[in-house]
């Protein structure tokens, strides 16, 4: 490898280190003066405060989160560096093509795009449980939602489920019905007061129940005060605290999508879009170091502060894009691979512009 490649590579990683380091610190103190009111009302220990929810749990997943941006930021800062200080000039004048200059950054970007995959599929999800399992004790209680209503489900082709209501953490359900067919005939409904999970037996314990057999014409009443029975869900289907998806791995995901597709409880969009944003989120590393290199290669009045501005006003869009695409999946029926795919699509084309326009 050439010594400008090495030393592009050693600029580029010592730069990427030394900024999410400052964002740290910077998210670390926005973090504590947003939420010490919280943390006094709800008498958080200051150890898990630190360890727990910051050192395992938020800033992991901040960083993660912010990484391509990190390292968008990164490019632009040292590479206008490098051109306000009239070193670029004399490696492409000395024969080396702008294209070939990319190569070390491609490198870098590789390197922490397949960093930054793995956090997403192995690290991330047991971070995030951590952190939200803090914030619904110790952050805002009162908000996490106990409690869903009015849940239907298919639990396979010919079983189907309502739920009046479900408490998550009694682990009791309200106003249970289940529902088999055979074709498009149904051939037995139970309803029942109150249906209990129990983790002992793992099964379901349904109580006060009627049951209606139906042969054709012929029907059949059973009733009773209790039965265990299993069913193909469980109470964690049914959890509704914000960011759930978020804290499942990657199997636990896929499981969940698969059941999805046949019970239908409308989460589905809400699962592919964490899913497929897990996987191609961190490809846009790529895009990101493109931009900032065609941005800042070139020695502009404005300086280094110039080319940061962009840079910084740059990623602002990207993440409104991406927030704005995802609630357009989420409330409004956009398909989930298309809304994260926007972001990433707009800004390959804004990357190919910038390349085509850089010195040469």
């Amino acid at each position: 490898m050439k010594i400008i490649d090495r030393y592009i590579i050693k600029k580029y990683l010592s730069t990427f280190i030394f900024t999410v380091a400052i964002f740290c610190v910077v998210i670390i103190i926005f973090d504590i003066s947003e939420k010490i009111d919280d943390f006094n009302k709800y008498k958080a220990p200051m150890s898990k405060v630190f360890l727990q929810y910051y050192a395992l749990g938020s800033l992991p997943f901040f960083i993660n989160m912010l990484t391509p941006l990190f390292n968008f930021i990164a490019v632009i800062f040292f590479t206008s560096k490098m051109a306000d200080q009239t070193e670029i000039v004399p490696i492409l004048s000395g024969g080396m093509s702008f294209n070939r200059m990319l190569r070390p950054y491609l490198i870098c970007s590789g390197l922490i795009c397949a960093m930054t995959l793995v956090s997403n599929i192995y690290v991330i999800p047991f971070t995030n449980k951590v952190k939200v399992n803090f914030e619904n004790v110790y952050v805002k209680p009162n908000k996490v939602e106990g409690t869903s209503t009015s849940t239907h489900m298919q639990i396979d082709s010919n079983t189907y489920v309502y739920m009046g209501s479900f408490d998550y953490k009694a682990k009791v359900g309200y106003n249970f019905s289940l529902e088999k067919f055979d074709g498009d005939k149904m051939i037995e409904k139970m309803m029942a007061e109150r249906i209990t999970w129990d983790s002992t037996k793992n099964k379901w314990s349904i109580a006060s129940f009627t049951t209606r057999h139906i042969d054709g014409l012929a029907e059949r009443m059973e009733s009773g005060d209790q039965r265990d029975t299993t069913l193909d869900m469980r109470p964690q289907d049914f959890e509704v605290y914000e960011n759930i998806f978020t804290t499942m791995s990657q199997e636990e995901l896929e499981t969940r999508i698969s059941k999805e597709e046949i019970r239908g409880t409308g989460m589905m969009n809400d699962l592919l879009l964490e899913k497929y944003k897990r996987i191609i989120n961190p490809f846009s590393a790529f895009i990101l170091t493109v931009i900032g290199v065609a941005l800042s290669s070139k020695k502009v009045r404005g300086g280094i502060g110039l080319s940061l501005g962009i840079g910084i006003g740059l990623s602002c869009i990207y993440i409104v894009l991406e927030r704005f695409s995802s609630m357009f999946s989420i409330k409004g029926g956009l398909d989930p691979l298309i809304s994260v795919l926007i972001p990433n699509v707009i800004f390959l084309f804004i990357s190919f512009y910038l390349l085509k326009k850089a010195p040469k």
